[in-house]
Formats: C-alpha cells, structure tokens, sequence
C-alpha cells in the first residue's frame, strides 16, 4: 500500500475523530450547537473555496447538480451534523463516536434498497455485529451510555448513509471536491437560520471561542476532507474506507486524553465488534 495515501487517509481518519472532543469543548465553553456548527461550516466553506481556487478547481455547479448539492448540504449533512452534536450532550465524545460508526453498515443497507445491490450474508452479518456493539455498550451502561444519547446517534448513522448514498448518484457526474464546496455552505445557511428563528444564534466572544470554532472548521473538517480525497486517489477505495475505521479509535483516546473520560472493558469490546462489523462489509464490498 503507497505509505504517503496511508499516511493521508490516516490524517483524515485522525482530524474526523477530533470532532466529538471539541464539540464537548465547545459545549463546555457555553457555545450553543447552532452557533458552533454555522461557524464551523463557514469556515470550512471560505477554507474550501480557497484551497479549490488557488488550485483552479473551484467552479459552480448547475441545475440539477446545483440542487443536488444544496439538498446534500442543507438537509442531509445538516441534519446529520446536528444529531451529532446533540448526541454528546448525552454521552461522551468516545461513545458517540463509536456509535456514529455504524454509517458504513448503513450504508451498504441504504444502497441495497435504492441502489439495487445486493445483500449477502456478509452484510446481514456486519449489521448484526455493528449493532451488537451498540448494544453491549448501551446495557453496559459504562460512563452512562444514555438510551437517549444512542437512539439520536443510531439516527446521525442512519442520515448519514443515506446522504452518502445519496451523493453516489450526483458524484457519477461531479467532482467530489467541488460537491464538497456546495454541500458546506448549504449547510452553514441552515444553521444560521435555525440558529436566528430559535434565538439560539451567538457570535463568539472571546479568543479561546473562537479557537474551538476554528479547530472544528479546519482541523476536523476542512484538512480531513483534503487529506482524504488525495490519500482516495493513492490507495483507492476499499482501501481507504478500511484505514479509515481508526476514527472512533481515535475520539475514544482523545476523550480519554483530553476530557478524562473513561474506558471500560465493555466500552473496548462493544467498539471492537463496531469496528469488526464495519471491516467485515467494508471487505466484503472489496471482494
């Protein structure tokens, strides 16, 4: 495998799983999720554009890709980001992220049924493994694995595979990179909307505020999209979809690290059957 895509795929995978801690920061600091994720998106979006239009790749889309785009980011990556972080309001930034991992099986579930592929043993087992995880980690109940907490996340998964699966369709005939540069903004718009018409919408006021917000738009999305689409083009698919599963290895640690949360043995070997779930499809699809 080309070490240099690894070591991408690896940055992405690691800036991804920065997210949960520093919405749990972010929260700690008094920034309310709306504010957190208008700020974070556009941010994300004016880093985006730069990086897209210094290399000559930023162009608008049209149409139905136009629409596409703006549906993506306003309904299915806004959503999914704001079940999200709701979520660590219930539980700690590990758990959410093991919990959220369950997207790929989504995903090969999602696209069996609008996609027509098929669905094999393989998948009906990495769903039951996934979901067992999820399980285990729930009744074990360790550092309060609220029911509430799963259920919204269980829901980010399931929103997230079908935006995923929804993408598929617009990326036959669009750079996933200047789909990206659509989806961002689409969903900054949300955010501040629903932020204004709740009352819920801040601009942060001092310097560590504003970090935060800075490190979630750059650190946890902005870099992790880049690293990812040009580790994508070194390593390929598969490959990069399996690497990738460190993401809730590493927002357990951090949260251990950085919040002091604590892990527990049902907590590693609830993940581990997430993650084994995740890599059983994940091959399974490479075969």
């Amino acid at each position: 495998m080309d070490r240099v895509g690894l070591a991408l795929v690896l940055v992405s995978a690691a800036g991804f799983g920065t997210l949960g801690v520093l919405g749990e920061l972010a929260a700690a600091a008094g920034l309310s999720i709306p504010t957190v994720l208008a700020f974070r998106f556009l941010l994300a979006t004016l880093v985006v554009w730069l990086v897209l239009g210094a290399r000559g790749d930023l162009r608008p889309l049209r149409g139905r890709a136009l629409a596409a785009g703006i549906a993506l980011g306003a309904v299915g990556y806004a959503a999914m980001s704001g079940l999200f972080f709701w979520g660590l309001t219930f539980m700690t930034a590990g758990l959410v992220g093991i919990v959220l991992y369950t997207y790929p099986v989504f995903v090969v579930g999602a696209a069996a049924v609008r996609l027509g592929e098929p669905v094999t043993r393989r998948t009906v087992a990495s769903l039951g493994g996934a979901l067992a995880g999820v399980a285990l980690v729930t009744g074990a109940d360790p550092a309060g694995a609220d029911p509430r907490g799963v259920a919204v996340v269980l829901a980010a998964a399931v929103v997230y595979a079908a935006y995923i699966t929804a993408s598929r369709m617009t990326l036959a005939t669009v750079d996933p990179q200047v789909l990206t540069a659509h989806v961002l903004p689409a969903a900054a718009v949300s955010f501040f909307v629903f932020g204004t018409a709740t009352g819920r919408l801040s601009t942060p006021a001092t310097g560590y505020e504003w970090g935060i917000v800075a490190a979630i738009a750059v650190v946890a999305t902005a870099v992790p999209i880049f690293a990812f689409f040009a580790g994508l083009r070194r390593i390929g698919a598969s490959e990069a979809s399996i690497v990738s599963t460190v993401e809730p290895v590493v927002t357990l640690l951090l949260g251990a690290a950085v919040l002091g949360e604590p892990i527990t043995a049902a907590t590693v070997v609830g993940g581990a059957l997430v993650l084994g779930g995740v890599l059983l499809v994940q091959t399974g699809a490479e075969s």
